[in-house]
Formats: structure tokens, C-alpha cells, sequence
């Protein structure tokens, strides 16, 4: 039973995800916001599969404020990067420069939003991030990052990116720490049935000195950790 599921869902999700994309890439060159609403199909689609078919429970433990703030998110697996805009209204994800520059999706990606981080950009690279950044915040966007910066196994605790702290200082925003537990259910080949977590944790205000933010936020997104 658990076989016929996993290959139901591969064969769904993935000839939804065909589908959708190519739908998503023709209709950009004429609405950046109808290019949005198939975006968030998309996730939305990977939210169905993965409950009819999968069998999977989605929790949500309180849930994304009205002002903008940083969602700083643990990250175990595709499946929380993809449901980001399900989960949040139109989000901006701190994203590696390099995706970028990949063909087609580099031009989806700016489209939609996301912001390039790149990790050894000097000063004026920086502050055009910034920059950025700020001006999606105020316009009603909701900013993602995962701090560790990479897919992290369930149960461990890494450190977090050495720009996180400065991100936090320069947008000068409450960072809410997002756990998710993703990893045994997701990240594998062969998918298992279960209950995938959101946690959302109260608002850490700015200013903060860097030592107390990033325990804070290391601490806040373990917690549903083993």
C-alpha cells in the first residue's frame, strides 16, 4: 500500500509540477501577478498530493503575523521550500544568487520576488540586498530565510549563517523562528505517511545583540527536534 502511494505521488506531483510550471512560464511575459497565482498553485498542489495521496497531516502551531517580520525557518527537506507560498501570502525567500542564474527559472524566480544572497558579495552588493529586501517588506511581503542555509537532517542542530545576524541588524524587523519537521516523512526517496509541523514562535524583537538573537532563533527552530 505504502509502494502504490509513493508512486502515485511521484507520478502526480510531478506531471501537476510539468504542467503547472509551463503554464506559470507562458503566462509571465504578460501578468507578473497571474504568474504569482500559478506559482502558489503549485505549492498548493504539492499540499494536495502529499495529504490524498500521501496520506500526510500538515499542522500549523500558530501561523504568519499581519506586519511584515523575518521568518527565519528550519529547513529539512524540498517539501517546506516549496510550500512557502502556501504557507505565506506571496513570500519573499532568501535564495542563493547562484539559482539565478539558472535558465528560465532565474527569471521566474526574480519575478516572483525572491531575493539573491550572495554569500561573498562585498558592501555594495550587500546593501543592494538590503536595500531590496526593505522595499518588499514594506510593500505587504512577507521575507523567508533558512538560517542554516542548507537541508539539515532531522534531530540535528547546526549553526547558523554568519549573515543571518546582519540581516537581522539591517532590516531592523522582529524575526519569528518557524520549526518544521519535514525530514522523516520528506526527505527521502521513499516517502512515509505522517505529520508534517509548522511551530511558529513569538516575534523576537530587533536590535538585539548577535549572540542572544541567533540562540534564540537556533533554539526556536529545533524545537521539534527528537
Amino acid at each position: 500500500m505504502r509502494l502504490l502511494r509513493n508512486l502515485a505521488f511521484y507520478f502526480a506531483f510531478y506531471l501537476g509540477s510539468l504542467l503547472i510550471t509551463s503554464a506559470s512560464l507562458a503566462v509571465l511575459p504578460f501578468s507578473v501577478e497571474a504568474f504569482r497565482r500559478q506559482v502558489r498553485n503549485w505549492s498548493q498542489w504539492q499540499r494536495w498530493c502529499l495529504t490524498h495521496l500521501l496520506g500526510c497531516e500538515i499542522v500549523l502551531e500558530g501561523g504568519p503575523l499581519a506586519e511584515p517580520v523575518l521568518y527565519a525557518m528550519k529547513h529539512e527537506s524540498f517539501f517546506e521550500a516549496i510550500d512557502t507560498p502556501a504557507l505565506f501570502d506571496c513570500p519573499s525567500v532568501f535564495a542563493k544568487q547562484e539559482l539565478f542564474s539558472i535558465p528560465l527559472w532565474g527569471r521566474a524566480a526574480a519575478a516572483f520576488g525572491l531575493v539573491p544572497v550572495e554569500r561573498n558579495a562585498g558592501a555594495r552588493a550587500l546593501m543592494t540586498m538590503i536595500r531590496s529586501a526593505k522595499a518588499l517588506a514594506a510593500d505587504g511581503r512577507p521575507l523567508v530565510i533558512f538560517p542554516e542555509g542548507t537541508r539539515v537532517p532531522h534531530g540535528e542542530k547546526r549553526e547558523l549563517q554568519s549573515g543571518f545576524a546582519g540581516l537581522y541588524k539591517m532590516l531592523g524587523l522582529p524575526v519569528v523562528p518557524v520549526a518544521v519537521d519535514s525530514g522523516p516523512v520528506y526527505h527521502r526517496l521513499y516517502k512515509q505517511p505522517g505529520r508534517i509541523t509548522y511551530r511558529f514562535a513569538e516575534p523576537i524583537p530587533p536590535g538585539l545583540p548577535r549572540a542572544e538573537v541567533e540562540t534564540r532563533v537556533r533554539e526556536a527552530i529545533n524545537t521539534l527536534n527528537p
